[in-house]
């Protein structure tokens, strides 16, 4: 659909969602005027550290100038409200909204677990600094994206998302990752069972990833315990395509950090992987400060410890990624 068709279809349909939700995060001359009070006093503060100033009023600039049209291209008549990232944890979106996120893809990352199902059109606000491997869209043709989302049927890649659900009932999910363990560097206590195989372990903690998420923190598993085997004159075959899995895959990784073999801990079930009819289930045993986050958000985090259970599974609600027809 070309822009000329779009426009004219946004006057004569009736939109199916009635409210775009745009979701930004602040720039960093937005994130050092938070610090430093205003503008010339960050200005002053880092020219005197020796840095260039220049390079990060042009970035704000930049991501304004985007920003202000992306909230152009919501056509007449259709509600919009912008919202920083900041506040994700405590919004209630609509089931008939339409998200737009405008930044990196993190930002998107950060958003989805949010979301029950609603569509993300996804918009790279600088191609020329941010790779965008989960931004298919540019200003330039973001018009179709938003105007299709509104008045028809998208095309949508649907991600696999991972779960955690304690025993208490709280709920809390990954688009990348989930991170089971100790909030400090001392070692996570906890039993750990996955295809009817149970072990109590002493570890830095579990990591568990998503098909999106395969290429992060997972492949920088596979490269350590690559890298240490060959270390120790051992040879090992590093899973095909570094460890990359289809993002839509019904199925997730984990694995633990440096578990602990001891006479009360043991270090077999290291490594696994959970279908939608066998998940992860782990037992805390730690007295304090276990924790469970997701996608490298700490402050967003459900307790884990002694008394909690928590089962680790493939959600059942995907993420819905808007992608050019």
């Amino acid at each position: 659909m070309n822009a000329v068709a779009a426009r004219i279809s946004s006057k004569v349909l009736r939109p199916r969602r009635e409210k775009v939700v745009i979701v930004t995060r602040k720039t960093a001359l937005e994130e050092l005027v938070s610090r430093f009070n205003t503008v010339g006093q960050a200005r002053f503060y880092l020219e005197h550290a020796g840095q260039d100033f220049a390079p990060i009023e042009q970035a704000h600039r930049q991501y304004q100038t985007v920003l202000d049209g992306v909230r152009g291209l919501v056509p007449a008549g259709i509600k919009q409200q912008v919202i920083d990232r900041a506040f994700l944890p405590q919004f209630t979106f609509d089931q008939s909204d339409l998200i737009v996120t405008v930044g990196p893809d993190g930002l998107v990352v950060n958003t989805a677990k949010y979301l029950d199902g609603q569509p993300i059109v996804a918009a790279n606000p600088d191609p020329t600094k941010i790779e965008g491997v989960l931004l298919p869209f540019t200003l330039k043709n973001l018009w179709s994206a938003v105007t299709a989302s509104l008045y028809g049927e998208p095309a949508i890649r649907k991600i696999t998302m991972a779960e955690a659900v304690l025993n208490d009932g709280q709920k809390l999910f990954a688009f990348n990752d989930l991170f089971i363990g100790a909030k400090s560097h001392v070692s996570a206590r906890y039993r750990i069972e996955t295809h009817g195989e149970s072990e109590a372990q002493s570890s830095s903690g579990i990591i568990v990833s998503t098909g999106a998420g395969s290429t992060g923190w997972l492949r920088s598993v596979y490269a350590g315990a690559t890298r240490v085997v060959e270390a120790l004159g051992g040879s090992v075959v590093s899973p095909p395509d570094g460890g990359r899995f289809p993002w839509d895959a019904e199925k997730l990784i984990f694995t633990v950090r440096e578990p602990w073999p001891s006479k009360s801990t043991g270090a077999h079930l290291a490594y696994g992987v959970i279908t939608p009819t066998a998940p992860l289930t782990i037992r805390s045993e730690m007295a304090e400060n276990g924790v469970i986050f997701s996608d490298g958000v700490e402050a967003d985090y459900l307790a884990f410890t002694s008394g909690i259970t928590a089962t680790i599974r493939v959600s059942d609600k995907k993420a819905n990624l808007v992608m050019p027809g």
